[in-house]
């Protein structure tokens, strides 16, 4: 028996000599044989060949499995996290290298010298590293590599997006007059990819004309606004906005308020619209200008204002403490500035407040008159209108008498007549 275990113990041995591989199975498991009273050499070479084998399925399962990865979008100046993972891992290392193939991280490991780049976790199954202050040099395709036999690799692509610069208004010219033609030009830098700018006249959107020119990695975006400018421009904000999507809280705008100057534009208001003797009366000078034309001027018939006592001036305002007849005629109003002058002219007529009852009666009198006489003259047409309806009737039926049995209109006629004759002999007379 002593033998047997001997000679078994050598075949076993002569099996991990051919398959010299860590997962063949223990010599006490090649003892099979002779637990089964076997010493064949065939058995016991057959049982390790099986064991050698599934341990290599085990090897190819391992080493069969890819890194898992994903790809990244940062903004310009924000933080990379980069994360590689694997479902399970025998004690083998993982490896992230940069778009140069320049060694960041193994395992544990720093491998290139850069304080932006950190170690967040580091494991078997998962290496995490962290790319602070991302600049445009480090968008590219990064690596994660799986040391096995053969070594597995994953690549992820970093994106980074160039922040756009604050844009800036060009063109404006201060102050614009009416009538001028200008270009408004709204430009940004540095967005990756090309920004999109949006024109507003103060909450209105416009359109402008876009321009896109690249600039190494990143983007140059010009906008232009083509304005007619008129007195309604004056004060108004014209505003170029920056859309990208780097932007997600604070959007880049700028703006500009429109100075337009223009010649003035003058009307004249009275407090009263019909202004009566021993009234107050306020005249106003509405002047719209640009610069303000201040102070007005005001003359009557052409010259000038003949009682100062009862006509205050002050600003653009002309002041009647008590109208009398007098003060009938034109009054006229100017305003000037570099740009032009405007006049505008009201007629005053100064009534008497007794007359103005007297004609407020005799209005109301004839009115009534006028409406008594229209409706006596509707009754006439239509009493009218119903006598010679029924006369017109009368007459047609005489005609018609005789006609039923006439070959013509005058033989009608005739019978027409007979009828008549005989009715005047049929006459009977009572006394």
């Amino acid at each position: 028996m002593d033998s047997v275990l001997i000679q078994s113990s050598h075949q076993c041995t002569f099996c991990q000599l051919v398959f010299p591989i860590r997962m063949v199975p223990s010599v006490p498991l090649c003892w099979l044989p002779l637990l089964l009273h076997s010493s064949s050499w065939c058995v016991c070479i057959c049982v390790c060949l099986l064991l050698h084998v599934s341990s290599l399925c085990d090897v190819a399962g391992v080493s069969g499995q890819y890194p898992l990865v994903q790809n990244l979008t940062v903004t310009e100046g924000g933080t990379a996290n980069m994360t590689c993972r694997v479902e399970y891992n025998d004690n083998t290392s993982l490896q992230w290298s940069n778009p140069a193939q320049q060694t960041l991280f193994f395992g544990d490991k720093k491998a290139l010298r850069d304080n932006r780049i950190e170690l967040v976790r580091a494991s078997w199954s998962e290496l995490i590293i962290s790319i602070h202050d991302v600049t445009l040099s480090d968008e590219g395709m990064y690596t994660c590599s799986l040391f096995t036999m053969p070594v597995r690799t994953a690549k992820a692509y970093l994106t980074v997006l160039g922040v756009p610069e604050k844009p800036q208004i060009d063109g404006l010219t201060k102050p614009a007059i009416e009538g001028d033609h200008i270009t408004l030009t709204c430009m940004t830098q540095g967005s990756k990819p090309a920004a999109d700018l949006r024109w507003f006249r103060n909450e209105k959107e416009i359109k402008g004309a876009k321009e896109v020119n690249a600039s190494g990695k990143t983007f140059t975006v010009r906008s232009s606004l083509q304005l007619h400018v008129g007195r309604n421009d004056d004060g108004v904000a014209y505003t170029c906005k920056v859309d990208h999507e780097a932007l997600t809280q604070t959007p880049q705008q700028a703006t500009e308020v429109l100075e337009v100057h223009y010649a003035p534009h003058v009307e004249v208001t009275p407090s009263l619209t019909v202004p009566q003797e021993g009234q107050y009366l306020k005249l106003e000078c509405v002047s719209k200008g640009n610069p303000s034309p201040d102070p007005v001027m005001w003359t009557k018939d052409g010259g000038d204002l003949p009682d100062l006592d009862r006509m205050i001036v002050e600003g653009r305002e002309l002041t009647f403490t008590s109208l009398n007849k007098t003060d009938n005629g034109t009054y006229r109003c100017e305003a000037s500035n570099h740009l032009g002058t405007s006049s505008a002219e009201y007629v005053l007529y100064v009534y008497d407040p007794n007359a103005i009852g007297q004609h407020g009666t005799d209005h109301a009198l004839i009115g009534g008159v006028v409406a008594v006489v229209v409706f006596v003259t509707l009754c006439l047409i239509i009493v009218l209108g119903r006598y010679l309806a029924r006369h017109k009737g009368t007459y047609l039926t005489n005609e018609a008498k005789g006609a039923d049995d006439a070959p013509d209109a005058d033989t009608a006629i005739i019978n027409a007549e007979g009828n008549h004759a005989h009715a005047e002999e049929k006459k009977e007379y009572f006394i």
